[in-house]
């Protein structure tokens, strides 16, 4: 994984975040943070004493205890703060503190989730959370809900709780994250599906270009674009007059991408990726990551089969070091490359796709950000 996590960043060319050798720590979800400041806060307005630290139980039975950053109690309210701990995950929320204040509400009220400070609200359809929502995740509220309900029942008290869940500094962490795109305004998402941050995980990034199709397909959007990196999306983007809304953030997940287009259909589809990201994928690769996959020298000199060569020259090519050597060694010679790996990278998609009423172009860039190929 090259970006953070549980918040990721926008698609990037360069700056990638390379994984640490040795085993890695994993943390806890925004969701969890948020709810153990719950669960502290409610049992103070409660009691009038703060468990610290705090014991929640998350959704698949484990039981960690949080240390509380914060607290503070006072009349018909109650707030305490937890600092997000990601363990070794480049997650961008690691590090802020997750507040959660609580206050009784009228009988017959039930839980009410606000968003306070740093959290976002949902403003365009197609999330898990309704437009005008919190940007709290169905997850974390049912985890949050469980606990009031838990102690209320304890204490033999109602569950008529409003609970405002708070990310100082939330507004500016969101800047770095997709919330922006997917409409969340105001700053971040509270999130996480187990509770638990599995560093250098891949499921936040694919989870995140899900919902960039689901928010599309809500809008009644025609077309989307894929990308590998800010350079060929600009590229791309610009190349085909398309809104932000648009952009999907696809990175190194083409299977992911196009695996839930399959059953997720928008009627237009534009992948666009540098040379040797799309030479990843004319070979059949859907995850373009250096690390999980390589260009083959031999397979990509297979798609000029024909091409007229002189044997250095060939010879060079297969022994290349990169694939951006065979694609300058090619542009000597005169041969165009760059559009048989489009056309290629165009057939996996579609194969992909396996039948799903979905379009599709590639578009291919060199470094620059200039259309070097594009198939249709």
């Amino acid at each position: 994984m090259s970006q953070p996590n549980e918040t990721a960043a926008p698609a990037a060319d360069e700056g990638r975040i390379a994984k640490p050798e040795g085993p890695l720590r994993t943390g806890w979800t925004t969701g969890a943070c948020a709810t153990a400041a719950t669960k502290a806060a409610l049992t103070a307005l409660i009691t009038g004493e703060f468990p610290d630290p705090v014991t929640i139980r998350l959704p698949r039975g484990e039981e960690p205890a949080f240390a509380l950053s914060l607290e503070g109690l006072g009349d018909g309210y109650a707030m305490a703060g937890i600092v997000k701990d990601a363990g070794d995950d480049p997650d961008v929320t690691h590090g802020a503190t997750v507040v959660a204040s609580v206050r009784p509400l009228p009988p017959g009220s039930g839980i009410r989730f606000v968003a306070g400070d740093g959290v976002g609200t949902v403003t365009r359809p197609g999330l898990p959370i309704g437009v005008g929502e919190p940007a709290i995740n169905p997850v974390p509220r049912a985890m949050m809900t469980a606990e009031v309900e838990a102690l209320c029942v304890q204490h033999d008290l109602p569950a008529d709780v409003e609970i405002t869940v708070s990310i100082p500094g939330g507004d500016k962490i969101a800047e770095k994250t997709w919330n922006p795109r997917l409409g969340i305004v105001g700053g971040l998402s509270v999130l996480g599906t187990t509770g638990v941050v599995h560093p250098f995980s891949c499921a936040a990034w694919i989870h995140s270009i899900h919902r960039g199709i689901d928010v599309a397909r809500a809008e009644g959007m025609q077309h989307v674009l894929g990308a590998t990196g800010s350079t060929s999306e600009k590229a791309a983007q610009v190349f085909h007059d398309l809104p932000d809304g648009a952009l999907l953030d696809m990175g190194d997940f083409a299977g992911g991408l196009l695996k839930y287009l399959r059953v997720h259909p928008v009627p237009r589809l534009t992948i666009a990726g540098g040379f040797a990201k799309m030479a990843k994928l004319a070979q059949g690769a859907l995850d373009l990551h250096s690390s999980r996959s390589q260009v083959d020298n031999e397979a990509l000199m297979s798609l000029i089969e024909g091409a007229v060569l002189a044997e250095p020259v060939r010879e060079r090519m297969l022994h290349a070091n990169t694939a951006l050597e065979i694609l300058e060694l090619a542009n000597e010679n005169e041969i165009d490359v760059a559009s048989a790996v489009a056309r290629a990278a165009r057939a996996t998609a579609i194969e992909t796709l396996r039948g799903a009423p979905v379009e599709v172009d590639v578009i291919v860039t060199d470094r620059q950000g200039k259309i070097i190929a594009r198939a249709a």
